[in-house]
C-alpha cells in the first residue's frame, strides 16, 4: 500500500484536515497528520491539510465524514483519531496502547 497506483492516484486512504485559519488551528491539524502518519505510514495514501475558515474543522477518511468540531463537540484525541481512521480503512487491524487508553473501566 501507499505506492501510487497505475493512474497515479494514492494507493491508499485518503485523510482530508480542513482547519480553521482565522482560528489558528493549523499546528493542530498538522499534529493530527503526525500522528496518523507516525501511526500508518505508507498504509495511507495521503494526508491533506485544507485551509478553511469559519470555525472549521472537520476530517474525513476516504471521503468518509470521521470528526466535525462543531458536531462531536472540539478535537479528538490522538488516540481517538487513530481509531477513527483505521475504523475507515483497516477495521481488524490492532492499535496496542492507542485501543487500550479508550478503554473505560468496569
Amino acid at each position: 500500500m501507499g505506492e501510487a497506483g497505475a493512474d497515479g492516484a494514492p494507493a491508499g486512504p485518503i485523510v482530508r484536515i480542513t482547519y480553521c485559519t482565522q482560528c489558528q488551528w493549523l499546528l493542530r491539524a498538522g499534529w493530527m497528520a503526525q500522528e496518523l502518519l507516525s501511526t500508518f505510514g505508507t498504509d495511507l495514501g495521503e494526508v491533506v491539510l485544507v485551509p478553511g475558515t469559519g470555525g472549521v474543522f472537520t476530517i474525513t477518511c476516504n471521503d468518509t465524514p470521521i470528526w466535525d468540531r462543531k458536531r462531536d463537540g472540539g478535537f479528538p484525541d490522538a488516540a481517538r483519531l487513530k481509531q477513527l481512521v483505521r475504523d475507515v480503512f483497516d477495521p481488524g487491524r490492532p492499535l496496542g496502547h492507542s485501543d487500550r487508553s479508550s478503554s473505560k473501566p468496569a
